[in-house]
């Protein structure tokens, strides 16, 4: 086992984060997790990502507070998602112990991980594979970082230092992804060797169609549109909402762009779904108020827009053909390529493990798929399918509140970033584990600010040293936690 040097820069920057405080931290966090093809620990053939690493740092600085352990204990109660989601958690860890033991030999598996068998690409016999334990590390991870997020977005501070990270994970990741094609252009691809150096099968110089397939931070183009996916979902919405419109509009914009340019089959196929689930958005929250605006606006432009470029693209037969052969090759084509074919075929074998299994599924981390819910039956069969539908559920139904509050619309923003990431995990999805940006927008989407800090002020401290409700806090009579002392952030 090795600490990488992207690893003690992790150390270092969280130790800081720490000094400054957990609204840092938090927001610090949510960053770190676009670092998806770094690792901040080597130990053989498994990575400990920069981003899990933070985390401790993160649950330090959260709940070195006394405050907020109980939000995270009563999230754990029979009926809420944290719940169901250590349900999962539990049943996972068990099950890649037990199952791929008590079925040895039963089934043919796609391996996710080193099994005892030569590595062939192919199949192999059911049995024990190392990513049995990364995939129950990782869950558990999942478990810690949503139960992490809710207790921070207990309070005003804490809920803005999630939505500024999330903002600043957007802007990162168009960041990073500029920066592939520069260093791509240029011949300057060492530059990046810092965060790819995690022990993963990396496509960062590939091309199709003459075009570079971008990766950004990630190992993969399919990593970088999927993830790319929440970022379009969360400030698409909170632009429709008109909240910090001036840096969720143009990245909302950007992220489309690299989502359609990234020559990603996960992109093309999911973005479609990603706008109409923020036209209907649109659609409900049109209006005729200054916060609605944006909605209204793209609830009547879009659908003449689409048509019209549609026209244009018909009548132009140049600009036909070049559409045509590019979601042909990407997405028309796609089932009869060699990837395609392949992908195809994790997905057969994961089903067989599914029945082979009698429901059970074959033990989380075992087999390899290419699909979210077909990853969730082969691995942890029926029950873990049940498990993972409570959690989102219960994470991510709408509230009953019709308020337009900042808070609400965050919690809107935050539960159609989920959903994008969720239709790009069904389009290509190899694991259950849908990172930990999927686990911060579901604790952000269950989050409701109640609580505030102490007040520094000595003399306010001193009639006042537990947490106070956040109506209080801001002298607003119906918890619009948009307005501070100026009215609007």
């Amino acid at each position: 086992m090795s600490i990488e040097p992207i690893g003690i820069f992790t150390v270092l920057l969280g130790l800081y984060s720490l000094a400054s405080g957990y609204a840092s931290t938090a927001t610090v966090f949510v960053v770190m997790t676009l670092f998806g093809s770094a690792a901040a620990i080597l130990a053989g053939a498994a990575n400990v990502q920069p981003a899990h690493l933070f985390l401790l740092f993160l649950a330090i600085a959260t709940f070195g507070n006394g405050t907020r352990w109980p939000v995270a204990l009563k999230m754990l109660h029979f009926g809420q998602a944290g719940f169901w989601l250590a349900l999962l958690a539990v049943y996972g860890a068990a099950s890649a112990y037990f199952l791929p033991r008590f079925f040895a030999g039963e089934s043919m598996i796609i391996p996710l991980g080193v099994s005892e068998y030569p590595s062939s690409g192919g199949t192999v016999p059911l049995g024990p594979v190392s990513s049995n334990l990364t995939q129950t590390i990782y869950i558990a991870a999942d478990v810690v970082c949503f139960l992490t997020i809710l207790a921070l977005g207990s309070t005003r501070t804490g809920f803005m230092a999630v939505v500024n990270g999330l903002i600043a994970y957007a802007g990162f990741n168009v960041f990073f992804a500029m920066l592939d094609l520069a260093t791509s252009a240029t011949g300057t691809q060492d530059l990046l060797q810092f965060m790819r150096n995690a022990s993963y099968a990396f496509h960062e110089n590939e091309t199709v169609y003459g075009m570079k397939r971008i990766v950004g931070s990630w190992p993969e183009t399919s990593a970088f549109a999927g993830t790319t996916l929440g970022a379009l979902g969360f400030t698409g919405t909170m632009w429709l909402c008109a909240r910090k419109s001036g840096w969720t509009g143009p990245l909302a914009l950007a992220s489309l762009l690299l989502i359609v340019l990234s020559t990603s089959s996960t992109g093309l196929v999911a973005a479609p779904v990603c706008l109409a689930i923020l036209y209907m958005t649109a659609l409900v929250r049109s209006g005729v108020t200054r916060g609605s605006r944006h909605s209204a606006a793209v609830a009547l432009l879009a659908p003449p827009f689409v048509v019209v470029c549609v026209l244009v693209v018909i009548i132009q037969q140049s600009l036909y053909n070049l559409v045509h052969e590019y979601v042909d090759l990407l997405v028309l084509s796609k089932a009869t390529s060699d990837s395609g074919l392949e992908r195809g075929s994790w997905n057969t074998y994961g089903l067989q493990n599914f029945w082979d299994s009698w429901g059970l599924g074959v033990g989380l981390g075992t087999a390899r798929t290419s699909s979210f819910p077909v990853a969730v039956l082969s691995n942890v069969g029926v029950p873990g399918a049940i498990f993972f539908s409570l959690f989102a559920l219960s994470a991510l139904w709408p509230s009953h509140d019709a308020r337009r509050t900042f808070e609400s619309d965050v919690r809107l923003a935050a539960r159609n970033g989920c959903l994008c990431l969720l239709v790009g995990a069904v389009a290509s999805g190899a694991t259950i584990d849908l990172g930990l940006l999927f686990f911060i927008l579901a604790g952000l989407a269950s989050s409701k600010p109640s609580l505030d800090e102490v007040p520094t002020s000595p003399l306010s401290a001193a009639g006042n040293m537990g947490p106070r409700p956040i109506t209080e806090a801001l002298g607003s009579p119906d918890g619009d936690i948009s307005r501070g002392p100026s009215g609007r952030y």
